[in-house]
């Protein structure tokens, strides 16, 4: 298949299993849920009533002072321990390399077919101006949050972007699921998608 390549009459030609690959909703969310869940710290902790510092004597008689009760590092008592404690652990899924690079494929169609990506030549600029990004910006339609993918991002794209809110600037290197899926419309250099295509292919 061929990528139409914006202000240009030229037409890029892309491999059909990257840019033409059938959508799989199910294939993408579970990639999209482990990589996020990649990113937890799953380091919350709680302590259970046996492990909360106080003395386990029985806080008052039986009977005449109204409701019975134990020591006060029950549940029901201020300062007492947790029911069903949290306690740290993983929340990583295993996803293998074959499920992954399908629902990237997957993603990247998706966006071809619904018309939110968009190919261009080249994208960068020559200074750290943050105005220069919001002009460049300007000469395209992306939408509220785009997503700008060149093969080596320079470090003049990434300052530029940096005070733009939901403006995102990442090489092939970093590219993942979830900023796919959460850009409005995805900006791609020609160089980009021939590595993203070794990348997939």
């Amino acid at each position: 298949m061929e990528l139409a390549i914006n202000n240009s009459s030229t037409k890029l030609s892309v491999s059909d299993e990257v840019f033409g690959r059938d959508f799989s909703e199910d294939l993408v969310h579970q990639v999209v849920v482990a990589y996020r869940n990649a990113g937890r710290a799953g380091t919350k902790a709680q302590k259970t009533r046996s492990e909360v510092n106080g003395t386990t004597k029985k806080s008052k008689k039986q009977k005449g002072g109204g409701a019975r009760h134990g020591a006060l590092t029950a549940p029901i008592f201020v300062g007492g321990g947790v029911t069903f404690a949290a306690k740290p652990r993983s929340f990583a899924q295993k996803v293998n390399r074959k499920m992954y690079r399908a629902a990237m494929s997957a993603i990247l169609s998706e966006l071809n077919r619904q018309g939110r990506l968009m190919v261009v030549e080249t994208f960068d600029l020559t200074e750290t101006k943050t105005s220069g990004m919001v002009a460049k910006l300007k000469e395209f339609d992306l939408g509220k949050r785009p997503l700008i993918v060149t093969e080596d991002a320079s470090e003049h794209l990434y300052l530029s972007a940096r005070n733009l809110p939901y403006v995102e600037i990442r090489d092939v290197q970093g590219l993942d699921p979830v900023a796919l899926v959460g850009a409005d419309t995805v900006l791609i250099t020609t160089d980009a998608v021939k590595k993203i295509e070794e990348w997939l292919a």
